[in-house]
């Protein structure tokens, strides 16, 4: 026990020392994992990293994996960015490893992002001018992740861990491609009515190394129109830390959870309330009530930040975003639905989001 506390402790402790690696790092790399999965976090604003107990946790923290109760549990969700123009697709499944006292669950997760159908028209214009609309095809950019996730309850100490190891594909159609590895890390401690959640993504940073396979005749398309040639290079996403505090109750048939995560991370998104140029926090908010197990109301508040005026650049205006959902219990059945604005400027709510969940009894 005492060798399994000292290896936690360095784990995380790695984790820290990377935030303050090199600043010149590329910024906001691999957003499409900063989004999350399942409609009933994107109803608390993905305020659940203390107390995310399903299938969904491989992603918010692996840690709370343990939570699950059923041998097998199978997630999935869509949701639509620019009115449809792309697409966010995720399925995840986890298996108990092991039941009983320090129970044990592993998962998979796949998460796709993507926009499809778009036109390339390198080829239209041919060298004497004329047009040839059957030198155009579609092709597809889109972000693919494979993770592969471990969770592990020690009940004696009222502690959880867990751990995401996760591939990363990123392409756009036949002009180039990147690959990507990374590791995310978590803890869940109960104590005195409370949970709290630690969260580590890309703990050792997450590198993706682009290439790209253009033709001499894509080249000279690109630089005949005023357009840099893309070149071989490496993306670098620095560490982001999430600590989390959750409250939850019960009273007759009516329940309620409330969750408060904040995010840290190195992007230096000034635009956010408590930021700065090296460094950002942003607090989000989530509060879950239930009635008799069965239904549940969500809300979430986070996006805090202030926003430039346009015309006196001295002048700043405070926004925040608030988030919608609901979700019903059908016996192993959960239909879950958040009403938010992700991929938009919008400060309308627009995005809609669906996700359902299965969860599938022992045969014993």
């Amino acid at each position: 026990m005492k060798l399994l506390k000292v290896s936690l402790c360095a784990f995380f402790f790695c984790a820290f020392l990377q935030i303050g690696q090199s600043q010149r790092a590329p910024k906001f790399v691999n957003e499409f994992l900063n989004i999350g999965v399942g409609a009933d976090a994107h109803g608390m604003f993905g305020s659940v990293a203390a107390s995310v107990d399903d299938v969904t946790a491989a992603y918010w923290n692996p840690a709370g994996l343990t939570g699950i109760e059923d041998p097998l549990q199978v997630s999935a969700m869509h949701a639509s960015w620019f009115g449809g123009i792309a697409g966010y697709d995720y399925i995840g499944i986890a298996k108990t490893l092991k039941d009983g006292s320090n129970r044990s669950v592993g998962s998979l997760t796949a998460i796709r992002m993507g926009i499809d159908g778009i036109p390339n028209t390198l080829s239209l214009v041919g060298p004497d001018g004329s047009i040839d609309y059957n030198q155009v095809f579609e092709f597809s950019a889109a972000d693919y992740a494979i993770m592969a996730s471990f969770g592990k309850a020690l009940d004696k100490l009222g502690l959880s861990y867990g751990v995401t190891a996760k591939v990363i594909h990123r392409r756009i159609g036949p002009f180039g491609n990147a690959w990507g590895f990374g590791l995310d890390g978590g803890l869940q401690y109960n104590v005195k009515g409370f949970k709290l959640g630690l969260m580590v993504r890309d703990i050792t940073t997450t590198v993706n190394a682009w290439s790209f396979d253009l033709s001499e005749e894509d080249k000279a398309v690109f630089a005949a129109t005023g357009n840099d040639i893309p070149v071989s290079s490496t993306e670098i996403a620095l560490p982001k830390f999430v600590l989390a505090a959750a409250k939850g109750g019960e009273s007759g048939k009516l329940s309620y959870l409330l969750e408060l995560d904040l995010r840290f991370s190195s992007d230096g998104t000034k635009a956010g309330v408590f930021s700065t140029d090296r460094f950002g926090l942003d607090p989000t908010f989530g509060v879950e009530l239930g009635y008799n197990k069965l239904a549940f109301l969500r809300f979430g508040i986070g996006n805090m930040q202030n926003i430039i005026n346009e015309v006196n650049t001295s002048n700043t205006r405070f926004t925040l975003q608030p988030n919608v959902g609901l979700g019903l219990a059908l016996g192993r059945l959960h239909i879950d639905y958040a009403l938010t604005n992700i991929g938009t400027v919008s400060e309308v709510l627009v995005s809609h989001i669906f996700s359902l969940r299965l969860d599938f009894a022992s045969k014993y």
